[in-house]
């Protein structure tokens, strides 16, 4: 018996490795939480793309409280189970007219974890569709190994290295366009990509990472919430979630975890931690 999904979305999901549309959040809620996310931007004077990378929902309890929402968790449990942790949280902002894009590339190569069994929420806070720059996946690619990737770090994309997958037929694409507050769910090896934006608003969308207990971090002892269940495995330190907003010692975690996913410098997690308690 299932909690959010059909027993055909959970049955597609294993052959083709992604699933969508379901509801997560209302519409009107939705807005509310874009707006949060945009009065955060503009307090701290930066682009949330520079700041609310993986481990994004340190910034800002609201984003705790929308990542242990239960339409989302029953959906993350019909697929992995009742034991479920969240690693990590990332946004993808693009502004209206905005060159940037993601290229196509499979989460699994990067993000150290043993067994393969991640699922990524995808949540929309603005429309998602084929103008703005909707999230693409590549059906059936989890099934295989983790694909080659070269690291271009191409100025317009938006991923951390520029990783980009090689030899992809874009013709197999599939679009998951969304409505505000409706959410997409891939497998980590699910190659996965997004064009720029070329309407004149925003597209919003915050990407949350969940795994099994049961899950290791293949790259030292790292750390993560538990969003339901239990964690009788005790594979993951906990993460020092958010009092308020812009917790300093939450923040601190953030920016630490964010540089070195990016570029493994101390020198730019610093530099964001001073800018934030400028």
């Amino acid at each position: 018996m299932t909690k959010h999904l059909t027993q055909a979305q959970v049955a597609h999901f294993r052959q083709h490795g992604y699933v969508y549309p379901m509801r997560g959040v209302s519409a009107e809620e939705a807005l509310g939480y874009r707006r949060i996310i945009e009065a955060y931007e503009t307090a701290s004077g930066r682009d949330v793309n520079e700041t609310l990378k993986i481990k994004g929902h340190l910034a800002l309890p609201a984003i705790v409280e929308l990542a242990r929402r239960p339409a989302i968790l029953d959906a993350v449990e019909d697929l992995i189970g009742p034991d479920i942790l969240l690693f990590g949280a990332s946004i993808f902002a693009k502004n209206g007219r905005d060159p940037r894009y993601v290229s196509w590339h499979q989460d699994s190569t990067y993000f150290g974890l043993t067994p393969h069994e991640e699922v990524t929420v995808w949540l929309a806070l603005t429309p998602a569709n084929a103008v703005n720059g909707v999230l693409r996946v590549l059906p059936g690619s989890h099934a295989g190994p983790d694909l080659r990737h070269v690291e271009t770090h191409a100025k317009d994309n938006m991923l951390a290295k520029g990783q980009t997958l090689v030899g992809i037929d874009e013709a197999l694409a599939v679009e998951m366009p969304l409505s505000p507050g409706e959410f997409s769910m891939h497998h980590e090896r699910t190659a996965h990509s997004s064009l720029p934006n070329r309407s004149d608003d925003r597209r919003i969308g915050f990407a949350f990472f969940y795994v099994p207990a049961h899950v290791r971090s293949s790259s030292g002892r790292r750390r993560a919430t538990l969003v339901r269940g239990t964690d009788r495995f005790g594979h993951w330190d906990a993460d020092t979630l958010p009092e308020y907003d812009c917790d300093p010692r939450a923040m601190s975690e953030l920016a630490q975890t964010w540089g070195k996913y990016k570029d493994g410098e101390v020198r730019q997690a610093a530099d964001m931690v001073a800018r934030q308690a400028g």
